[in-house]
């Protein structure tokens, strides 16, 4: 098993540097590669036919476990091919659990980026345009944010997804597909009890415009979701992006942890978990009542509808068919209830 941190320049090597990163990979093993502003790694054939065509498909995972039959349904949808995963932390974990674990794919190939320079290097744009299809790491969104926004990478993203291939995120990955995000840009992560103190606040870093996403044009997401009680701070994201843009309807989506939403090009999703776990669908109906600087937020009469494994999500319109339950939430003086319908 070949790691940056072993890696010797022999000819292996040099062959990769001449082919711009990607192509000496073999199906027993993998290799890495250190360049200035990034680390590659691949394992399985990148220079194996495409078992079959792609279609559009997103893969929306809340965080913590992977869930198999998710993988599968994404997989399918790549062709089986070559899947190339990016990150902005961390090593080639995630290539050697989808290729030897999950399985049903000729190669991965995982960049992971330490600088804002490697998204414009045209050996990194050949490893992402050549992908069948593009998963994208937890880990911390503000990094793929600096990192990638408006840059050349940020357009093959966008080219991706337009060419009708799939696309996933999980954590900080999903956090970032919808066109509203919140992007921790202050070093931290808020909670909802802070968002809702003072959504106007320093601590809700919103950001806008960076992906362009099927289905997502009007969406904020938000991960670890029940684990982590956040929907009070996706309420608080949904005012601030709808006040922001002024625009009328911005929807939120949660997924739990260890929970895939998994939605086809024709916008209807529905949930793989672990653990019985799902996906939030917060679809305020009037406007805010208070979304001052300093203030708490003021928010009534907001529709939140859960949808599970037996549901079916309809991103068209934001309708649930057998919704594993349905209830109200209202925001009084920063504080949250919930209340089922």
């Amino acid at each position: 098993m070949w790691k940056v941190t072993d890696f010797r320049c022999g000819w292996a090597a040099l062959l990769l540097l001449a082919t711009g990163v990607a192509g000496v990979a073999n199906a027993a093993g993998a290799r890495g590669l250190a360049e200035p502003g990034y680390r590659y790694y691949e394992i399985g054939n990148v220079d194996a036919p495409r078992p079959g065509p792609t279609e559009a498909a997103m893969l929306m995972m809340g965080g913590g476990d992977w869930v198999p039959e998710a993988f599968h349904w994404w997989l399918e949808r790549a062709g089986n091919g070559r899947v190339v995963v990016l990150r902005a932390s961390g090593g080639d974990e995630l290539q050697k659990e989808l290729y030897r674990d999950i399985g049903g794919v000729t190669a991965v190939q995982t960049l992971v980026f330490d600088s804002r320079k490697a998204a414009d290097d045209q050996a990194v744009l050949r490893v992402v345009r050549g992908a069948d299809a593009i998963f994208i790491a937890g880990g911390d969104q503000s990094r793929y944010i600096r990192f990638w926004k408006g840059t050349a990478l940020n357009e093959a993203l966008n080219a991706h997804v337009a060419a009708g291939k799939p696309i996933g995120g999980t954590s900080a990955g999903l956090a970032i597909l919808g066109r509203y995000a919140y992007g921790a840009l202050d070093g931290g992560s808020v909670n909802s009890q802070v968002a809702l103190k003072d959504p106007m606040g320093s601590e809700v870093t919103m950001d806008s415009g960076f992906l362009a996403m099927p289905y997502l044009s009007s969406v904020v997401t938000d991960t670890h979701f029940a684990k982590r009680e956040r929907l009070g701070r996706l309420i608080a994201f949904v005012a601030r992006a709808a006040q922001e843009q002024g625009e009328g309807e911005i929807v939120g989506i949660g997924v739990d942890e260890d929970t895939a939403l998994c939605v086809e090009a024709d916008g209807s999703g529905r949930v793989y978990s672990l653990n019985d776990g799902y996906a939030w669908l917060v679809r305020p109906q009037q406007a805010v009542t208070r979304l001052d600087n300093g203030e708490p937020l003021e928010f009534h009469s907001i529709p939140v509808t859960g949808v599970g494994a037996d549901s079916r999500l309809h991103m068209d319109g934001f309708t649930v068919d057998d919704a594993a339950f349905t209830a109200v939430a209202t925001v009084v003086d920063g504080e949250l209830e919930l209340q089922p319908e």
